[in-house]
């Protein structure tokens, strides 16, 4: 199954709350299996969903080290870990043989990983104790609802730790206030690509581009990530004098089949969206054609961003 905290549980997949005993849990199992098996109608990829929902959860052993987090293959960890929490700063990121690090702005995730203590908390109940809201088995043991804002922020800054890599030819300010729609941009991305309006999603489940809008099973029929980010770029740019070489939507490698898709026509063409592990080299070399941009056009253009981004 998909590691991300987004992705459905295995109690989720079978149908069952954790609290569900074993039989019932063999149950749900086997009533899942009929439902889904291809030979009787059912979907093969929600029938293997069913199959690896099982081996995690399928013995009283199993079930005990899924629902302690053990053997977790993603981990929550708090924000004060993280190399970018503290509010808007820039980072030199010079350490004892380290290269030069891209400058970065603002606080990547910090604002979903409000949403998501804020909902821990609701969802514990009120007067509990709750002594670590990152604890594997405890944001396991969460909704969905809950858990997709905490997938949400560690998305963001795993690709503001990709950016960060890119050195000093690269500026990056995360967390952009939009005041037009009033909503947000994840990422402004500066280097000699150009200048990208970045999203960064996970949706714990696969994803592609249909009718040039981003779909997917955990993406709501009325939501519209792509539309959204080229709206909330235009707005941005408007205010800020700049023009946006690409909007990209960043997405982690397993959720997309191709290593980028892009859109070719319409009112959102050059809309991307893009394996984590690619995106260095859109950033670096634009999309094809460009001529990216020019040293002094950098200078210009990192002026005029720092003087005018505010930061959600």
């Amino acid at each position: 199954m998909n590691g991300s905290f987004a992705s459905r549980s295995p109690y989720e997949v079978l149908g069952v709350s954790p609290g569900s005993s074993d039989d019932e849990l063999r149950r749900a199992y086997r009533l899942r299996l009929r439902e889904t098996h291809p030979d009787t109608g059912g979907s093969a990829v929600l029938f293997q969903a069913v199959q690896d929902a099982w081996e995690l959860v399928g013995t009283p052993a199993e079930r005990a080290a899924y629902d302690s987090g053990v053997g977790a293959r993603v981990t929550a960890p708090d924000a004060r870990g993280s190399s970018f929490a503290g509010g808007s700063r820039a980072s030199a990121g010079r350490g004892q043989g380290a290269s030069p690090k891209a400058r970065s702005y603002g606080h990547p995730g910090g604002e979903e990983r409000e949403h998501f203590l804020r909902l821990m908390r609701e969802w514990v109940g009120r007067g509990v104790e709750l002594k670590d809201p990152y604890d594997p088995a405890l944001v396991r043991s969460a909704p969905r609802e809950v858990r997709r804002w905490l997938a949400k922020a560690m998305a963001e800054e795993e690709t503001a730790r990709i950016v960060s890599t890119l050195g000093i030819g690269f500026t990056v300010w995360n967390n952009v206030a939009v005041a037009k729609t009033g909503q947000n941009v994840d990422h402004v991305v500066l280097g000699p690509g150009g200048v990208f309006a970045l999203q960064s999603y996970d949706w714990g489940s696969p994803v592609r581009l249909s009718k040039n809008e981003l779909v997917g099973e955990a993406i709501g029929d009325e939501d519209e990530p792509l539309r959204t980010l080229a709206t909330n770029a235009r707005a941005l740019g408007r205010g800020l004098g700049v023009r946006f070489s690409a909007v990209v939507i960043v997405v982690p490698d397993d959720d997309l089949a191709a290593p980028f898709e892009q859109v070719e026509r319409g009112r959102l063409a050059g809309a991307v969206v893009i394996r984590r592990s690619v995106l260095p080299q859109l950033l670096r070399n634009g999309l094809g054609g460009s001529e990216g941009e020019s040293i002094d056009r950098i200078f210009d253009l990192r002026s005029r961003l720092q003087a005018g981004i505010r930061f959600v």
